[in-house]
């Protein structure tokens, strides 16, 4: 494998690649002793400064001195601290402000080689594909480097050149990844080292997808698809023509990093507006689309001069399965109902509790731990304090971070750290809750609309306050509109589909042998502004006509075959 069969090696495979070493582990030595080298200096410096009082002076010198050591160590260490750079959970806030530097301010390769690159994948000179090429890379990251160009046929382009010798460095680096995790995970606290080998495979197999940029191209294309009728999310074109697995050229995109509120501003833009477009659409990637960009920091990630967010870099993707988009809408409204045994259930159709855990002393805890971090008000919520007070209970339950959560987690942090450099009193539920509310309410499908009905019921009583909620959130995101809403609400009771749905309405509104009037009263006060009585007219009207139109469809049928059985026996009465 070395130079010799990993470069072949076009998947990650563990196993493969553990078994080529585990016979020749003179040929990991030399890496191994240059790692342990590295960051025993490192250590010895922290603890130096610890001695000598020098903490303090000393914080930002070894936050570079860390951001170096990881450039040094070559494309697997770099991708390790990036993903490090999104976890403030993690990280002291001195090394974290550091290690942002390394998403795209590293060091470019030998610009000759980069040219030499292209041409070889590409089968062609240079000046045969571009009129215009950078003679420097406009950014260099830790697989590859971009260049600014401009086809023969005139569209502007980035070109996106990979690192040489990839992959026998990441190959070598995930087998002594692996071999520490495996090492490493019985000294970990109780089952925090359980998954740490599945979650170095995660890494390993989403950095070799990251390093085919056929693979990154086909993904772009995905995503725009499933944003092909969202007019504020913006996703470059490929072009195929000038395209192999180790060469990516895409539609150039103008535009402002989600950091830098100063142009941002100065464009006329607002942030809140680009935070409200960053957020839902990454819940639409977690809870409608399935498929998510799991590296969403700040240099993927445009505000274009028309105020559309631009998504750039689709190496690192993953795709959810519908039960689990489910589960996880689930989750979030059990969180923010308080619904801790519902959670606790959640938690182990997702896979963070194994289906044996007896959960009866875990529904406690999560309501001691996670109602301190959503706080009495729901606008309080946000997921790093979720992730940090989670994180207590890892030590005490025999809770487990599946490996493909660690990506889900490190997303949804990453965007709500983006969003909170943008406005620092951001909070996710302001947009985040009237979006899945808005959902729920809306009911597009049979699975959200039972969804609806879970949220709704409970121990087989309506549950009032919930729908109150419910409204009272969506309200307040502008585009949820209570009339259309409404309207769909009336034509779902009256299909065979909301049956149950009815019978349950009747008896919520009597049960307890009395009549729920207060509570229908809230709810008028609650969406009377909304339904003023000439746009209520011309539902009314919508709707007969729509049910006349049905009624009529009907009927129809049966007439023409009357007419038709009429028409056919008449010959036999003469």
């Amino acid at each position: 494998m070395g130079q010799y069969q990993s470069a072949q090696l076009r998947r990650y495979n563990p196993d493969a690649i553990a078994s080529y070493y585990r016979y020749r582990p003179w040929l990991a030595w030399g890496r191994i002793l240059t790692i342990i080298w590295s960051f025993a200096g490192f250590i010895i410096s922290l603890k130096w400064d610890e001695w000598q009082n020098l903490e303090e002076q000393n914080k930002s010198k070894r936050a570079t001195q860390l951001r170096e050591l990881l450039t040094r160590l070559g494309p697997t260490f770099i991708k390790v601290g990036q993903a490090l750079s999104t976890r403030p959970d993690l990280i002291r806030k001195d090394f974290l402000e550091e290690l942002v530097k390394l998403q795209d301010q590293l060091p470019p390769f030998d610009n000759d080689l980069a040219y030499r690159i292209i041409e070889a994948e590409l089968n062609r000179p240079v000046q045969e594909a571009f009129s215009e090429l950078s003679p420097q890379p406009v950014a260099a990251a830790s697989l590859g480097q971009v260049y600014r160009g401009r086809l023969v046929s005139g569209e502007e382009v980035a070109v996106k050149v990979q690192r040489p010798n990839l992959r026998p460095i990441l190959t070598k680096d995930l087998y002594l990844m692996r071999w520490a995790a495996a090492w490493l995970a019985p000294w970990l606290p109780l089952n925090l080292g359980h998954d740490l080998t599945l979650i170095v495979d995660e890494f390993g197999t989403k950095l070799f997808e990251e390093i085919d940029y056929i693979n990154e191209g086909r993904n772009a294309e995905k995503f725009a698809h499933n944003f092909r009728d969202d007019p504020s999310v913006k996703v470059p074109s490929i072009y195929w023509r000038y395209t192999n697995s180790r060469v990516l050229t895409l539609e150039w995109i103008n535009g402002y990093k989600l950091t830098d509120t100063q142009s941002i501003r100065a464009a006329g833009l607002d942030p809140e507006d680009i935070i409200k477009i960053g957020v839902t659409s990454g819940l639409q990637q977690l809870l409608e689309h399935g498929f998510f960009h799991a590296d969403p920091h700040p240099g993927n990630l445009f505000a274009m001069p028309d105020g559309r967010m631009a998504y750039i870099d689709f190496g690192m993707m993953d795709q959810l399965e519908e039960t689990t988009k489910e589960t996880l809408v689930d989750a979030l409204v059990h969180l923010v109902n308080k619904d801790y045994s519902d959670l606790a259930a959640d938690f182990v159709k997702l896979g963070f509790l194994t289906p044996n855990t007896n959960i009866c002393p875990i529904v406690p805890a999560l309501e001691s731990v996670l109602g301190n971090a959503i706080g009495k008000n729901v606008g309080d919520f946000n997921f790093k304090t979720i992730t940090d007070e989670f994180s207590e209970l890892m030590y005490e339950y025999p809770f487990r971070v599946p490996a493909k959560f660690a990506l889900i987690i490190r997303s949804l942090v990453t965007q709500e750290g983006i969003a909170l450099s943008l406005n620092p009193n951001f909070k996710i539920v302001e947009v985040g809750y009237p979006y899945i509310a808005r959902r729920l309410l809306t009911g597009e499908s049979p699975e959200l609309r039972r969804r609806l009905l879970n949220v709704l019921f409970k121990d087989s009583k309506f549950q009032w306050q919930r729908l109150e909620n419910l409204i009272a959130i969506a309200r307040t995101d502008g585009s949820f509109d209570v009339l259309p809403t409404a309207q769909m609400g009336l034509q779902f009771l009256l299909s065979e589909e909301g049956k149950f749905l009815r019978q349950q309405l009747v008896l919520a509104l009597t049960e307890d042998d009395r009549l729920h009037t207060e509570e229908v009263q809230r709810l008028w006060n609650l969406v009377k502004d909304d339904l003023q009585p000439n746009r209520l007219f011309n539902v009314a009207i919508g709707f007969l006509t729509e049910l006349s139109r049905e009624g009529a469809a009907a009927i129809i049928p049966r007439a023409t075959s009357f007419m038709t059985f009429g028409g056919n026996s008449a010959p036999n009465q003469n």
